[in-house]
């Protein structure tokens, strides 16, 4: 899965990467949680278009979000039977601006190591994403965003048995094409990445807690021993503001 990642490159890298025109100016962030604006880049009418959307999908047919659990991932393997994804995956796919992601050591619990998972190349992380804007009966609109996540590779299966779906420089222009690409071959790019693609390094348990955000979380340290190091990470609010 991907519960926190990272956005650290300039603006001005992630614009030459996607070729999207707008020109965003945005801090780097180092904790990026859900219910988070989060910058994602779209393809409309074979146009690129940079956007921020809240990180944590809600199906156009929702109702009550209240009503509806916290989504910030999207099993590939379900994504085009699923009622919440069907139709995203055929016209609504997205990147996630970003340079790494954490995950925690397989079997979470207190004091589960946090880990930073970057691209070897130091390049920014293509995550494949879900998008989808949803009304209010108020007539307001939010968009929102998921990651697509895959099963792991070989590198990464010792923290997680999932992973996000990290695409291939050639097949970022077929997940955003949505004219010449379907649902089934979108699909098909989501698959767990080589593992010489990736770096992975001890992070800063400090990351555990969403309201930290700063250069320090790259930076591994000793768990401490007394008092009990903390818990596994906590999310703001499932219905937090997207701003």
């Amino acid at each position: 899965m991907c519960g926190r990642f990272v956005i650290l490159s300039p603006p001005e890298v992630f614009r030459e990467t996607y070729g999207y025109p707008e020109q965003p100016n945005f801090p780097a962030r180092h904790n990026v949680a859900p219910t988070q604006p989060v910058p994602v880049v779209t393809a409309e009418h074979g146009r690129r278009r940079f956007a921020l959307m809240r990180w944590g999908f809600l199906p156009a047919w929702v109702k009550d979000p209240a009503d509806f659990p916290l989504v910030i991932n999207a099993r590939i393997e379900t994504a085009a039977e699923k009622p919440s994804f069907r139709n995203a995956l055929r016209y609504r796919r997205c990147i996630f601006l970003a340079d790494g992601f954490y995950e925690w050591r397989r079997g979470g619990g207190r004091g589960a190591a946090p880990c930073l998972i970057r691209r070897a190349d130091g390049r920014p992380m293509a995550l494949a994403g879900l998008w989808e804007t949803w009304s209010s009966p108020d007539g307001s609109e939010i968009d929102t965003a998921a990651i697509v996540t895959c099963g792991a590779n070989g590198l990464l299966a010792a923290l997680h048995d999932r992973m996000p779906a990290i695409l291939a420089p050639p097949n970022v222009d077929r997940w955003l094409d949505l004219r010449e690409v379907d649902a089934r071959a979108a699909a098909g790019l989501c698959r767990p990445c080589p593992e010489g693609w990736l770096t992975l390094a001890p992070a800063n348990p400090r990351v555990n807690d969403h309201r930290n955000d700063d250069p320090d979380l790259l930076v591994g340290e000793a768990a401490p021993v007394a008092p009990p190091p903390p818990a596994p990470p906590t999310v703001p609010p499932a219905q937090g503001s997207l701003f």
